[in-house]
């Protein structure tokens, strides 16, 4: 996540902590609508350069660099990390984002290397990512006010089911606040026996912003952690720990300086071995969370498609998040569910009912 140079990540001081940060603040909607252009504008780069041959790191680059770029920084230094090197028919998936002033707009998108109209996907695949699309957009039109969070979560799992696939277990979408990615509310998506109760029920209001993000597989959807080294990370606000090693405080006051509460890559440090080291202790100690890597069954595959949503008073405004490319993915599969069918077709800004004309008073006769 990275941020506008002028702008500081943490919250500020002073006669800053009186202004409006809602979404009934005009310049507020404008901050996040900015974050969103350069998201999508990202998000559309790294996914025109995704073709067999293309290593993760350099596609990793080309995001950091454009998002850089567009908020006011370069991002120069060579990485080292475990090359990655991309094969025809691999499902890829991009999440990154970006915040102005502390307001976030983030998106993921899912493809098909070496997908295009002259070489179409069909089948599993086609339906994998057609129903988590569509996941997607029920979700986002479930996001009215009043509506609650279950209602959401209901229709998340009933559209999986749609076209026989699975949930991710226990994937959470969250509120966004201003320098919160995690905001105070939630949305599960196939909750566990364990996580049914954790999730709070709530309303779901005006004036609010969400990233809704929905993951399905075509397996059993309880994904494992292989040991793969963790590569991005979050500081936690709620801890605090007296650290030991010098390279773990140096690391420590640069995520604060550079990131404060957003998410980093370990990429986006200058000195990788030192950050390498460095993290060790501050996870150990619960100073970071980490965003570990989750692996499905083999032979199993994973779509993920995510948004950023403001709930306005006139409607819904998604404001981060690609359209789906239905001429190179074609399912055979749709929604059939009336009810879904009715949430996936509205509209996401009601159109305003046209006033009744009034009647001329009759003219009275001479």
């Amino acid at each position: 996540m990275v941020k506008k140079d002028s702008e500081s990540s943490c919250c500020s001081n002073g006669s800053h902590d009186h202004e409006d940060h809602t979404l009934s603040n005009d310049a507020v909607v404008t901050k996040y609508q900015v974050a969103a252009e350069i998201t999508n504008a990202v998000l559309k780069e790294v996914i025109a350069n995704i073709k067999e041959g293309a290593v993760v790191g350099d596609l990793c680059d080309i995001g950091d660099k454009m998002i850089s770029e567009r908020t006011g920084k370069l991002y120069k230094k060579e990485k080292n990390f475990t090359k990655v090197v991309l094969k025809n028919g691999q499902v890829v998936k991009i999440d990154l984002g970006v915040h102005i002033d502390g307001f976030i707009a983030t998106a993921a998108h899912t493809v098909v290397v070496g997908a295009s109209k002259d070489n179409k996907v069909t089948g599993k695949i086609a339906d994998l990512l057609r129903g988590t699309y569509d996941g997607l957009e029920i979700a986002i039109r479930s996001l009215r006010p009043e509506a609650s969070n279950t209602d959401v979560t209901r229709n998340i799992d009933k559209t999986a089911s749609e076209f026989g696939l699975t949930p991710i277990e226990n994937m959470l979408s969250h509120q966004l606040e201003r320098n919160e990615i995690e905001g105070e509310k939630k949305i599960i998506q196939n909750s566990g026996e364990k996580q049914k109760g954790e999730v709070e029920k709530v309303t779901i209001d005006k004036h609010e912003a969400y990233a809704i993000d929905i993951l399905f597989s075509t397996g059993k959807g309880q994904p494992k952690d292989m040991d793969t080294r963790t590569t991005v990370y979050k500081k936690n606000e709620s801890v605090s720990y007296q650290l030991k090693m010098k390279a773990s405080r140096v690391f420590f006051s640069d995520v604060n300086k550079q990131h404060g509460p957003m998410p980093f890559s370990l990429r986006s440090f200058e000195e990788e071995v030192k950050a390498k080291m460095g993290v060790v202790e501050c996870e150990k100690y619960g100073l970071l969370t980490p965003y570990p890597v989750l692996y499905e069954k083999e032979g199993d595959f994973v779509a993920q498609f995510k948004a950023t949503v403001l709930v306005m008073p006139n409607g819904l405004l998604k404001i981060a998040g690609l359209p789906f490319d239905s001429d190179v993915y074609q399912s055979e599969r749709s929604v059939q569910d009336a009810d879904l069918q009715t949430v996936l077709k509205s509209a996401l800004k009601p159109k305003k009912k046209k006033e009744a004309k009034k009647e001329e008073p009759a003219a009275k006769k001479a």
